[in-house]
This record gives C-alpha cells, structure tokens and sequence, in this order.
C-alpha cells in the first residue's frame, strides 16, 4: 500500500513549471474527496465512531478503492499533517533570495496559517483533533516526517548563505512548531484575524528565546567568575 505522504512529497519537490499528469489530478480528486468525507464523518459522529467503510459509503468508492489511497483511518487523518508540511515547504521555497533566515521564518509563519483560516474545514480538524486522542496521535506520526523535509528546504537555502545543517534543523523545528501553535491558538481563542494570532506568537517565540539566551549568559558569565575565583 502507498503511503499518502508519498504524493504530497512529490508535489512539493515540483518546480513551478511541472504540470501534474492527468492521472495524477483524478487521484488528488478521489484523496481530496475521501479526506472531505471523512473530516465531515468526523466531526459529526466521533472520530472513534467511523470505520473504513462508512467513510467509503459517504464517499460512493468501494473499500478496496480506500485502500488505494490511505492505508488506514489513521493514515487518512495524517493527510492534514502531510499537506502542512508541503505547504511549509512551498513557503519558504517562495521568499525571496534575498530573505534572511528571520524573515524566512516570519513570513512563512505569517503565510501558511493565513491560508489554514481561509479552508472552511479548518475548524473541523482542529475540532477532532483536540477532542480525540487517537487522531491526534495519528496526526503526529507525522511529524517527524514533515520536520525533516522543511529541514531539507531549508538546508537547500543554508547552504547559499554558507550556514550549516543545524542551523536549518533549528529553523525547521522553530517554524513548524510556531506555525502550528498559531493556528491552534487562532482556533481556541475565536480570534478572526490569523496575522494577529502570528503576530503575538512570533513575539512570544521572541522575548521567551531572548530572555532564555540572557539567562544563559549570566550563569555562564557567573561559572567563569567563580572559577577565576
């Protein structure tokens, strides 16, 4: 069985100029469709509650033709998970060269959230994944996934700036988990506008990182002194 990260991986590697197949566009319909379905099911009736072939039926495929596309309920609510991580990943592929790490960090944290409030589905996912355990952890399986292929995007950009790997390793975990944080935070407190929501988590991130980085600097300077001591 295909796992669904393997086509968004792919879509995300295209450049601008590739032009799917038409093969290609009639799966994304069929994944695109069964995803729908099954986000609808769930926020309905429970995600605990829906099975494989309910989400089939909703759809009008047969249970074979699910398994073509995901390899399990969980694996289908992975999907939001992959698509974040392709959309991270066209983000910061989009900023221009001339861009700084920062400001690559700052507008892909500003860009992709903005579009996650504009899908009328949004709510729904953030719904079922705050409210069912199992499809939160489904979603995380995820995650290790989609850091390492926004650590490559990112790499591809260190490299032309002469940073190293650790630094683009530290810019991907920084910019999935605030880019992630800010959508949930735009959905738990009701807020309409997500470029204030990123706003205040960006300058949360920043004063948190500041005063850690100050009071890493204190103590070291206080370990020198007391060996000179």
């Amino acid at each position: 069985m295909n796992s669904v990260l393997q086509p968004a991986t792919e879509r995300s590697r295209r450049t601008a100029e590739t032009v799917p197949t038409l093969q290609e566009r009639k799966q994304q319909v069929v994944r695109d469709a069964i995803w729908d379905a099954a986000t609808d099911l769930f926020a309905d009736k429970g995600f605990d509650q829906i099975t494989v072939d309910d989400i089939a039926k909703a759809v009008g495929v047969s249970r074979r033709s699910f398994f073509r596309y995901f390899e399990s309920k969980n694996d289908l609510m992975a999907y939001a998970m992959v698509n974040y991580g392709a959309e991270l990943i066209e983000a910061i592929d989009a900023c221009p060269e001339s861009y700084s790490l920062s400001e690559v960090l700052r507008e892909t944290v500003h860009r992709v959230p903005e579009r996650a409030a504009k899908r009328p589905r949004t709510p729904k996912i953030l719904a079922i994944v705050s409210k069912y355990p199992d499809a939160r952890a489904a979603q995380a399986t995820r995650l290790a996934e989609v850091q390492d292929l926004v650590t490559q995007a990112l790499a591809r950009r260190c490299r032309k700036t002469g940073e190293d790997k650790l630094t683009a390793s530290i810019l991907a975990g920084l910019i999935v988990e605030l880019a992630g944080l800010t959508v949930q935070w735009w959905y738990e407190h009701g807020q309409r506008d997500m470029s204030e929501a990123a706003a205040q988590t960006l300058a949360t991130a920043g004063r948190m990182l500041c005063e850690g980085f100050k009071t890493s600097g204190s103590r070291q300077t206080g370990s020198r002194t007391t060996a000179q001591k």
